[in-house]
């Protein structure tokens, strides 16, 4: 295994050290428990937006905390669910009158630990809705999930819910928007490549050289079938099939398509992809009006894309253009 980390045991602290000296305009960093906070958090009146969720799929989470999306992000440790008492501080330091929306990717060990900090937060009358974003078609369940994966989709609802609590949406508003988005959004995934673990020290899973894991989830699960290795135009084929097929998605259906490396897939190929995928979804009369491409939620080392399909109104269209200031995402401010 070769990594540019020092302890397996530290790379989730040392690389939170990096980050918050990298954007302390944006964000605060505390050590124990690990957080991911806004700088001028709490903000006064404001619906707090907060999710979590292992590390190694940055910029998820901790590269979306800032102006126009989250407040707070809970890292746990690498492909671990972060602990009840982690959620709870990113509530104390966030959380006000308004309330607080958690965003809980489809895990077990995140739906358990989330709900549990929300119920204690109850006790100390905060008001804390929670989500759980379970977008992905691969399959219906896994060893991580009961139910659906939260994969891609959780980019986009962060991002939704992170505007319309900055333009002063009730509670109530922001937790309707967010399900709103969760019922119309849908993803997969594939990948060439296993990540490796840095505790582990070796890949994941196994592939052949011509092998391609097609469904994977984020943290190298297993997906919806094992295929050889094909063209793009015949990959991009069966991953829109998939997507398309599952809401399912009509001509006519105007639509953000996301397009996502896993953490290895150059540029090259991602945009190379993008376009196929535009192309098949033209042919379907499906009209792409928002685009979003490139390394957002990852799985370490992976080689691999997902896409992401999210079905669009005038307001989210008008929530996703809204300004955004994070690490990661920025535009309009």
């Amino acid at each position: 295994m070769k990594k540019i980390i020092n302890d397996p045991a530290t790379v989730v602290a040392e690389s939170l050290r990096g980050l918050a000296v990298a954007h302390a305009d944006l964000l605060r960093v505390r050590d124990d428990p690990a957080l991911v906070v806004r700088a001028d958090a709490p903000v006064p009146g404001k619906v707090a937006v907060i999710s979590g969720g292992g590390s190694g799929h940055e910029p998820l989470h901790g590269g979306f905390v800032g102006p126009g999306m989250l407040d707070a992000a809970v890292p746990g440790a690498v492909f671990t669910s972060p602990t009840p008492d982690a959620v709870q501080a990113a509530l104390a330091e966030t959380t006000g009158p308004a309330g607080a929306l958690l965003i809980v990717k489809n895990y077990t060990g995140d739906v358990l630990n989330f709900e549990t900090a929300a119920e204690l937060a109850a006790v100390d009358d905060l008001d804390v809705r929670s989500v759980v974003i379970d977008d992905d078609v691969a399959v219906k369940d896994s060893t991580f999930t009961a139910g659906r994966r939260g994969v891609g989709g959780t980019v986009l609802v962060e991002k939704i819910t992170g505007a319309a609590a900055a333009r002063g949406d009730t509670l109530d508003a922001v937790e309707a928007l967010a399900r709103k988005v969760i019922g119309q959004v849908r993803s997969i995934g594939v990948a060439l490549t296993a990540p490796t673990v840095p505790h582990v020290g070796q890949p994941s899973f196994d592939l052949g050289p011509d092998e391609i894991e097609f469904g994977i989830g984020i943290h190298g699960e297993p997906g919806r079938e094992r295929i050889p290795a094909e063209p793009a135009d015949a990959l991009l084929a069966r991953m829109v099939e998939a997507v398309a097929s599952d809401l399912p998605f009509a001509a006519g259906d105007r639509v953000l398509l996301f397009t996502n490396s896993m953490g290895a897939t150059p540029q090259l190929e991602l945009y190379l992809a993008h376009g196929i995928a535009e192309r098949l979804l033209a042919e379907r009369g499906i009209v792409v009006e928002r685009r979003l491409v490139g390394p957002y939620i990852t799985s370490l080392e992976m080689q691999g894309i997902s896409l992401t399909l999210l079905k669009l109104d005038d307001e989210l269209t008008q929530l996703w253009d809204a300004p955004v200031r994070t690490p990661a995402l920025r535009w309009g401010i």
